[in-house]
């Protein structure tokens, strides 16, 4: 009952969003006959692949990470503080320069395999690590994260790519059309074939030795997690740069109220990872119109505020 009413407060959200914005999509526009039809052109062309592309990111980006925390086992982990997004973005910048003229589906295959070995990366660094407290998994990774974006910053900065590098760092919903977002429909896929498989995930957030003795191939569902995770990365930064805060935030929140269980899980992060990118790109183009700020500066502002609230308050009932 509860999801269904969330997902009510999603629609209606997602009503107000196709009406706002410079020109006039509103109900009496569509309705009135006109010569160019611009209204329904509008709206067809770009307030309804921007609405889809908001709810396939946050929907994507949040399972995903729920999908590292329990791979990590480590609440504080995401694909942007892991290494996935800076090694997805370094390896755009890599078929930018070494094969320009390949196709957005290249590019994203790209990003996805150096998203994976960023990711594998990390997650190798940390079986090195003797101890691995709650705050060390997260600044390993921010480090390594580092190290990637120094890297790509370096080369941009030789190539004359800055420009291209800050706009797969910061996810701005404003420059998507009809015939630019579709890629973005496979993250649900991922999405899918990440519930389906919730129950391995589950028990793999566990540990290995735990997994292994309920006859599982611990091998096999942490692969099958990092190619989600990679994927759904590569798909995110390609079409529209990445969401801050979005991955931890969300699966934190809904944590709180569902446990662990990922099948229980999973659906209420797709919805409120959905809810939270369309609450904030309304955020965006509403505080300043008819200007816009990017969704992922309001994501930052409003996800680093809720999650120092969600710190402070487990820390306090924790004492």
């Amino acid at each position: 009952m509860r999801l269904f009413v969330a997902g009510i407060v999603i629609l209606l959200l997602a009503l107000g969003s196709l009406l706002i914005g410079v020109g006039d999509v509103s109900w009496h526009a569509l309705v009135t006959p006109s010569p160019d039809e611009q209204a329904l052109q509008l709206l067809v062309i770009s307030r309804i692949p921007r609405l889809l592309a908001v709810m396939l990111v946050g929907t994507s980006l949040g399972v995903a990470g729920l999908l590292l925390q329990m791979l990590v086992r480590n609440r504080f982990v995401e694909p942007s503080t892991a290494g996935s997004a800076e090694s997805a973005s370094l390896g755009l910048m890599v078929a930018a320069v070494l094969a320009p003229q390949l196709p957005v589906v290249g590019k994203m295959l790209v990003a996805a395999a150096f998203a994976m070995g960023g990711t594998a990366l990390f997650l190798l660094i940390l079986r090195r690590i003797p101890m691995r407290s709650v705050l060390i998994v997260p600044l390993v990774g921010l480090v390594l994260g580092s190290v990637f974006d120094s890297v790509t910053t370096f080369y941009a900065y030789r190539l004359d790519l800055l420009q291209s590098v800050n706009a797969w760092k910061t996810g701005d919903f404003s420059t998507i059309l009809r015939g630019r977002y579709e890629l973005l429909w496979l993250t649900l896929g991922l999405t899918c074939c990440a519930y389906v498989a919730a129950d391995r995930f589950t028990v793999a957030g566990m540990g290995e030795s735990f997994t292994t003795n309920l006859g599982m191939n611990y091998t096999r569902i942490m692969g099958l997690g990092l190619l989600i995770v990679s994927l759904v990365t590569a798909m995110v930064v390609v079409t529209v740069g990445m969401v801050p805060f979005l991955g931890l935030l969300v699966p934190n929140l809904v944590s709180m109220f569902t446990g662990d269980n990922a099948r229980k899980a999973i659906p209420w992060v797709a919805v409120g990872g959905a809810g939270f990118v369309l609450l904030c790109d309304i955020l965006g183009r509403v505080v300043r119109f008819p200007y816009e700020i990017p969704g992922a500066t309001i994501a930052g502002v409003l996800g680093s505020v809720l999650f120092l609230y969600v710190l402070l308050r487990r820390d306090a009932r924790v004492g």
